[in-house]
């Protein structure tokens, strides 16, 4: 046999793509040549196979190699077909028995010594062959990646010599099953099965008695004061509202942004699963420590705008994807580059990004909540009772330009906080104060209710899910219509109204909008607006 077939795939974003190694051995010089559009450390494989084979003792074949990576127009770039073309010039070469790599999926980068190295992505390529007939093939160092995704058949090797013993034994010894959590847990096997049957539950990752939270040392009861802006982050994350934080320095803004996490309803197995897969695409790598428990980004003011939606040559997810299903927080809000801040716009609404360049395109989730964090003024002290503010009206007006019309739009809660002068209150005792455990129990229950009634959270409910499921009565119409009035308020400022009152309702446990949801909401909105934002 000189012609082999081998299966494989790359990504595009955090989708799989399936590519297909043909290994051809013909006549001429001996050499490998390497085709299919790949980039330099695809190229270069050539010459870790060539060096793994020969240390696993194996026959490195003295003909003319050509390697074509299907499709052709695909880009191919990193070590993951090192292993595939390894097996595929080994089966092209009679080496392996016939029909041994059918129904694999073989990725992986090899060693000069033979060794299996691990690679990105494997979790989004896992979750992409969930519940298909093929397995993956794969280095031991991603197993315990691949096995987040339950429903995928896994096998695994050390090296290029185990692999091929394993393959040349592989329909006389059947492949051994392994406990899938012992493997999460960090047990090696040579060959693992982690296959699971049913289908994938889509269930909390903890429970209430278990709060995840993403730093002990941060809690809601240690917030001192500011009882308003509690009840809109408990308002936030109950409806996964985005909400901005007007106030001078020393209010309590960022800690209060840090606590939302430690109130966020616990993530979905789906939710964990798209998460984790961002983060497996990303140069920071997939982090079995983080699993399941909601991001907390917060980049620095000076952060690009391709720093925030992501790009590059080879497109790498930014910042928005990374805090997908979590939190992203922009403190110093005007210190943002206004252009910066505009293209957050279009992934607020859709919940994704897509990045375009020459020669390709590439699409990242980014259903982020967004908490921003501002002073009032450029000294931080406009209207602050006790300390005078030292700006011109003329260095008020161009702070705050720095953030565009439509972009403060899209945020649902305006809040205004104010300094807490009582110096008792740093030492007071937080025994009076909520935890953050008790008010995530009330999100929860607040989030199940609208999940079990329209599906998704209040903050993404369209205008149809508007109409249908927060409907106003009389006096809240009226109530509506008045502040839209007074406060020019856009239809989709409207709409975001209407679906903070229908976040306070739930949390209340109604079943109707009422004016007094309405009222609430609005003061929400109205109370930065007095301070001309």
């Amino acid at each position: 046999m000189s012609f082999a077939t081998v299966h494989s795939c790359t990504l595009s974003g955090v989708q799989a793509l399936p590519v297909t190694v043909e290994v051809h051995l013909g006549g001429g010089l001996p050499g490998m040549s390497i085709v299919g559009l790949p980039e330099s450390a695809v190229r270069e494989s050539k010459d870790r196979v060539k060096a793994a084979i020969h240390h696993a003792n194996l026959t490195y074949p003295q003909q003319k190699i050509i390697v074509n990576l299907a499709p052709a127009d695909l880009p191919k770039r990193g070590g993951r077909f090192d292993f595939p073309i390894a097996l595929g010039i080994l089966l092209a070469n009679g080496q392996l028995p016939e029909n041994s790599l059918n129904d694999l999926i073989v990725l992986g980068e090899l060693g000069l010594t033979g060794i299996l190295r691990s690679v990105s992505g494997i979790l989004p390529t896992a979750y992409a062959f969930a519940g298909s007939s093929q397995a993956l093939y794969i280095p031991t160092a991603n197993v315990a990646e691949a096995s987040r995704s339950s429903r995928t058949q896994v096998y695994a090797a050390d090296d290029l010599f185990q692999a091929v013993a394993e393959l040349r034994l592989r329909k006389k010894v059947p492949l051994t099953r392994l406990d899938q959590g012992a493997v999460k847990h960090g047990a090696s096997q040579s060959v693992v099965n982690c296959l699971c049957e049913g289908t994938v539950a889509n269930a909390r990752i903890d429970t209430p008695e278990e709060p995840q939270i993403r730093s002990a040392s941060i809690d809601m009861a240690d917030v001192f004061g500011q009882y308003t802006a509690r009840r809109a982050l408990e308002v936030a994350a109950a409806g996964s509202h985005n909400m901005l934080m007007v106030g001078p320095p020393g209010t309590g803004k960022s800690m209060l942004a840090s606590c939302l996490p430690t109130i966020q309803p616990p993530m979905l197995e789906t939710e964990a699963m798209e998460t984790a897969s961002v983060l497996s695409i990303s140069h920071n790598g997939f982090n079995h420590t983080t699993w399941g428990i909601r991001p907390f980004r917060a980049p620095h003011h000076t952060a690009s705008g391709i720093a925030l939606v992501g790009g590059g040559a080879h497109p790498m997810p930014g910042e928005i994807s990374l805090a997908h299903n979590g939190v992203l927080f922009l403190d110093e809000l005007p210190e943002f580059s206004r252009a910066v801040l505009d293209v957050l716009r279009e992934p607020m609404e859709t919940g994704c990004i897509t990045v375009t360049r020459a020669a390709r395109q590439a699409e990242f989730p980014s259903r982020f909540q967004l908490v921003a964090a501002m002073n009032p003024c450029p000294c931080g002290y406009y209207a602050d009772p006790k300390i005078q503010c030292r700006c011109g009206a003329d260095q008020i007006i161009r702070y705050r330009s720095r953030v565009s019309g439509p972009f403060l739009d899209r945020m649902d809660l305006h809040i205004r906080l104010e300094r807490e002068v009582h110096s008792e209150g740093v030492l007071r005792s937080n025994a009076t104060n909520e935890s953050s455990h008790v008010i995530r129990l009330r999100v929860m229950q607040a989030r199940d209710h609208q999940i079990a009634r329209q599906g998704c959270t209040n903050a993404t409910l369209d205008a149809a899910g508007i109409r249908e499921y927060s409907a106003l009565n009389g006096r809240a119409r009226k109530l509506l219509k008045k502040a839209s009035d007074t406060l020019s308020l856009s239809i989709r400022a409207q709409h975001r109204l209407v679906r903070v009152a229908r976040t306070i309702a739930d949390l209340e446990g109604t079943q109707d909008v009422t004016e007094k949801n309405l009222a609430e909401g609005l003061s929400y909105r109205q109370a930065p607006a007095s301070n001309g934002l």
